[in-house]
């Protein structure tokens, strides 16, 4: 065990690891990786970006948020907003506050004041 399996542990696979896998992590892979990989990057998944990605993005998707977009948000959103919504704040939940949450708090709850708590 000390001897033939020490000396292929030290000798084949170290050279194993040492030379073939360390000349193939050093020399084709990285070749890979800076060669053709950033060719990639740089080439053609760059065009793409530059080219058809922010065209789609200036001209089709601007001309949708400058165009339908807006003229919703400007138009039936706001006259939501301005309409019924405000209708309803100044309506219905005023009312519900003025009404009878104050008539709960001038009412039952001052009563409670005055007359358990006072008892």
């Amino acid at each position: 065990m000390d001897g033939w399996m020490d000396g292929w542990m030290d000798g084949w696979m170290d050279g194993w690891m040492d030379g073939w896998m360390d000349g193939w992590m050093d020399g084709w892979m990285d070749g890979w990786m800076d060669g053709w990989m950033d060719g990639w990057m740089d080439g053609w998944m760059d065009g793409w970006m530059d080219g058809w990605m922010d065209g789609w993005m200036d001209g089709w998707m601007d001309g949708w948020m400058d165009g339908w977009m807006d003229g919703w948000m400007d138009g039936w959103m706001d006259g939501w907003m301005d309409g019924w919504m405000d209708g309803w704040m100044d309506g219905w939940m005023d009312g519900w506050m003025d009404g009878w949450m104050d008539g709960w708090m001038d009412g039952w709850m001052d009563g409670w004041m005055d007359g358990w708590m006072d008892g």
